[in-house]
């Protein structure tokens, strides 16, 4: 009897937006200002493929009045990578992230915290690809630059807890996205938007251990911070979507298992487009559903397009989601 899949796990990746120490000419910070304030609410919203021209124009305008080496460069780079990464192009973010990493250490030092943040978004990255041994260690390292209390933690926390959750070390997973919980509502509330992936995520383990109220609970919560934050039509609504019709399947609650991933689908093809990795997570959960139930033809018609999705996205079935 095959295992049946897991609920998807969203990552915790961090546009880095932050203030260089170095000041450029005034026209190019005026326009480098706007743009990043466009990048930032375009990303918080979900449009990444929207975000995108606008962060390349962004590091085009860097490059050209600094250098591809200058320190001006590396937050760009950063932010670039964690756009191409939420759109699924791997290949494309881990150069950019390997540059801004290099960069950020040469000029700050081992130590800043605007290196801790690319030291989380690479270790997920690689922790995406199942590149464990890997990501773990940028994982630990960026956490330990971290002031414990600073939300800014909170991404490499989340990231190493969805590590420990693809290992199956689920006590370790659910300690670590419960400290991270703990910090957002410590400092935010309890209505934080961006607490809502970790619940999502610790919802995931709660669900891999059949605490199904728990992870109902968590997963109804999450939405409903999301949506009042940001509308229904937000990545993060898609995968909670996701997640809590897994929940609800491995109950042998079926019709409210397919309304609910069929509302994930139609949110991802409208939020992330129609040939997004985490989008073929959701159709081999829905044609899961499908072979469930002696529906064999709807299934294979989802895995196929599945499997399609993940060809052209040039990477195997993600370790996590």
């Amino acid at each position: 009897m095959k295992t049946m899949k897991a609920s998807i796990c969203v990552a915790v990746t961090a546009l880095a937006l932050s203030l260089s120490v170095i000041v450029p000419s005034y026209a190019e910070q005026d326009e480098a200002s706007r743009l990043t304030q466009e990048s930032k609410e375009l990303y918080r919203a979900g449009k990444y493929a929207a975000a995108l021209p606008v962060a390349q124009r962004l590091l085009a305008i860097r490059e050209k009045e600094f250098g591809p080496d200058d320190a001006m460069v590396a937050m760009p780079l950063n932010d670039l990578g964690t756009i191409h990464y939420n759109l699924g192009q791997y290949a494309v973010a881990e150069p950019l992230y390997k540059r801004s990493l290099a960069i950020t250490e040469k000029t700050f030092g081992p130590d800043h915290a605007e290196l801790a943040s690319v030291l989380s978004n690479l270790g997920e990255l690689y922790r995406t690809e199942g590149r464990f041994a890997e990501a773990e260690p940028l994982l630990k390292r960026s956490i330990a630059i971290r002031d414990p209390n600073d939300p800014e933690i909170v991404p490499a926390l989340s990231n190493l807890a969805l590590l420990y959750s693809n290992q199956g070390r689920y006590d370790k997973a659910e300690q670590l996205f419960k400290r991270g919980l703990a910090v957002l509502e410590k400092a935010h509330g309890p209505s934080d938007p961006n607490a809502t992936v970790l619940m999502n995520n610790l919802a995931d383990v709660y669900t891999k251990r059949h605490h199904y109220a728990d992870a109902e609970r968590l997963l109804t919560r999450s939405m409903a911070v999301t949506e009042k934050a940001f509308g229904p039509d937000h990545p993060d609504v898609a995968q909670a979507l996701n997640n809590l019709a897994a929940v609800y399947r491995r109950q042998g609650r079926s019709a409210d298992a397919e309304r609910l991933f069929k509302r994930s689908v139609a949110t991802m093809e409208k939020t992330l487009g129609p040939s997004h990795p985490d989008l073929a997570g959701v159709l081999e959960n829905l044609a899961g559903l499908y072979k469930d139930h002696g529906r064999y033809a709807d299934a294979n018609v989802l895995f196929k397009r599945s499997m399609d999705i993940r060809a052209k996205a040039g990477s195997p079935r993600s370790p996590s989601r």
